[in-house]
């Protein structure tokens, strides 16, 4: 069986591989960006001047990120070792500009401890916020270093799995959102002399997700966004002393994101409308002040400047990789920091197209958000044929933003179907709701509905594959493995073959947050070896190609190797490659390169004609 396209075809994977993305991490007070692309093979960072010059800061083995000491040329950086995600912290130093990229040697080590994770928080003049595992591999430490001494204070050992901080304006407190036990929600608590009682902000117990953007003005309350009491996500104030909720700004149709200014005094909220972000900012009060109007549809990050000023957007959409935007926080204007189109060649921009937006309905009367992508010429052989490309998560999202890999599939002639199955986030809290644990086998099921919608679209039914990662690996073996009479073919890129090997095998630290998404090991084993592929093996027949990190610290190399040792021995036509610089996903270019045409390839011979 041949596994590589076409020269054309090749040509056109490599050239989209290829394409330059930037993401913005900090700016510092005289305007210059910390921004990151992959032209040395993984994400290094890179410093744009305010008038455009670019200066290359890093060359590390791995993937790196990064932001400013304030007040001083230096880069705090984090970087892990082969995509394991055991983060360590460095410092790099800018008071001589570097001649050339810096190589890990000579970085300044900050926290260095290979056989735990350190991640990077929070920087600010005084102090350098990061969570860490190392006290018992597990539960993750909130600590806080100081600059001038190096002393360090542990703010919170309380356990559980942190997902983000944000340091008070005086300093001397920190607001965390972590993780809780309750599928698809969060907490927030207090660290530090603003907490009041335990520290707690949210209910534990309560069914819903909060994330703290930031600080209020005074450090008496937080800025949130939660969907406590409601079907979508809302910014609310949530004051420290326990007094009822203040609602900033709702939507009763979307959920909303915010970022508050370092001082408080804007918020900048996202509206996520199917897939897309719609931002605007806005007072503290949650008043308009101004929309940001920008010249693309996808999805945004922001980056606040210290002085509350202006803010840099990362924006991609589905036909432009990453770029970056300047707004003025007073106005809205956007200007161009960098345009990623303008690296991309006018003949490959051709092919690059925009998805049209469907609901899919399913057996039991639910409709599945789905973005087609539709090849903008056809490609004798494959008219007809399809891949649905399914999301990790399960608690992500697809969204309007490039894909190589979809633009990839599409270009080569496939038509792609990029579905938003039950269990994803951005349609409210009753849609991510509907996988939960006993639930996992409607999510599968809803791959069979769009199978069966497929003749809507004029596509062939018996020429259909599924693609994804991770939890999208998880769907593609559910799904070949379950419904054997619908898919001829699937990519597995880091995907779980077996809940209960999964969570027996992960990380520590991610298994209790795994285990309230799918079932725990010890109450739920048998729906656990019920939703597992590898319990569905003697219907497995589809050819699949697998693709997996070695050092991948979230689905251990082994769900790949048994899901591959079923297939040799039914002798089904199957791939596996291994990477042993990667982890949870392909970082580096050099292997993308060399996975994706391959897989595409593979589907190519499958489903042609």
């Amino acid at each position: 069986m041949a596994t590589t396209p076409t020269p054309d075809a090749a040509a056109l994977v490599g050239a989209l591989l290829d394409l330059r993305t930037w993401q913005a991490f900090d700016i510092d007070a005289d305007g210059r960006v910390l921004a990151g692309h992959d032209d040395l093979g993984s994400v290094q960072l890179v410093e744009i001047d305010p008038d455009g010059t670019r200066t290359p800061l890093t060359d590390l083995p791995s993937r790196c990120t990064g932001r400013y000491v304030p007040g001083r040329r230096q880069v705090v950086v984090q970087h892990d070792q082969g995509g394991d995600e055991n983060m360590q912290l460095s410092l790099l130093d800018l008071t001589t500009p570097p001649e050339r990229p810096r190589t890990l040697e000579e970085l300044t080590p900050l926290l260095r401890d290979p056989a735990h994770m350190h991640v990077l928080r929070d920087v600010t003049p005084k102090h350098l916020v990061y969570s860490t595992n190392r006290r018992n591999a597990v539960d993750m430490d909130v600590v806080v270093r100081r600059w001038d001494t190096g002393g360090e204070e542990t703010v919170w050992d309380g356990g559980g799995y942190v997902a983000d901080t944000v340091v008070s304006h005086d300093g001397g407190s920190v607001a965390v959102t972590a993780l809780s036990l309750r599928p698809a929600s969060t907490l927030v608590f207090v660290a530090g002399p603003r907490a009041a009682g335990d520290g707690r902000v949210t209910d534990p117990d309560e069914h819903a997700s909060h994330h703290c953007g930031g600080w209020a003005p005074g450090d008496d309350a937080l800025v949130l966004s939660s969907n406590s009491g409601r079907e979508f996500t809302a910014v609310v104030r949530a004051p420290l002393d326990g007094s009822p909720w203040t609602t900033l700004v709702e939507d009763d149709e979307h959920d909303l994101e915010v970022r508050p200014s370092p001082d408080g005094s804007a918020l900048v909220v996202g509206r996520l409308v199917d897939g897309a972000v719609e931002l605007a900012v806005h007072e503290a009060d949650g008043r308009l002040r101004c929309p940001v109007v920008l010249d693309r549809r996808g999805v945004a990050e922001v980056v606040w400047a210290a002085d509350s000023s202006r803010f840099v957007l990362t924006v991609s959409s589905p036909t432009a990789p990453g770029s970056l935007l300047a707004v003025d926080a007073a106005t809205g204007a956007v200007s161009t920091v960098v345009d990623a189109r303008d690296g991309v060649p006018e003949e490959l921009a051709a092919v690059l197209v925009e998805p049209t937006s469907h609901r899919v309905p399913t057996p039991d009367g639910e409709q599945v958000p789905c973005f087609v992508y539709r090849p903008a010429r056809p490609v004798p052989g494959l008219t007809g044929a399809s891949v649905l490309h399914v999301h990790g998560g399960p608690e992500g999202a697809a969204t309007r933003m490039f894909n190589p890999v979809v633009q990839a599939l599409t270009g080569c002639g496939f038509t792609v179907l990029v579905p938003n199955v039950r269990g994803s986030v951005g349609y409210g809290k009753r849609w991510y709701s509907l996988d939960d644990v006993d639930l996992r086998l409607d999510s599968v099921a809803d791959l069979a509905a769009l199978h069966a919608w497929l003749p809507e679209l004029g596509l062939d039914p018996a020429r259909s594959a599924l693609w994804g990662g991770s939890y999208g690996g998880y769907m593609v073996l559910a799904g070949t493995t379950m419904q054997p009479d619908l898919w001829a073919a699937g990519v597995d890129i880091v995907g779980i073959s077996s809940l209960v090997t999964f969570l027996e095998n992960t990380s520590g630290y991610r298994r209790a947050y795994r285990e309230r998404e799918y079932g725990s090991l010890e109450h739920d084993r048998e729906l656990l070896v019920r939703a597992s592929p590898v319990t569905h093996l003697d219907q497995l027949r589809a050819p699949l190609f697998v693709i997996h990190g070695a050092n991948d610290p979230r689905v251990p190399l082994s769900e790949a190797e048994q899901i591959v040792a079923a297939l040799a021995a039914r002798g089904i036509p199957h791939e596996l490659k291994v990477y042993a610089d990667e982890g949870h996903g392909l970082a580096k270019r050099a292997n993308r390169q060399d996975a994706y045409p391959a897989a595409i390839g593979f589907l190519t011979a499958l489903l042609g004609r």
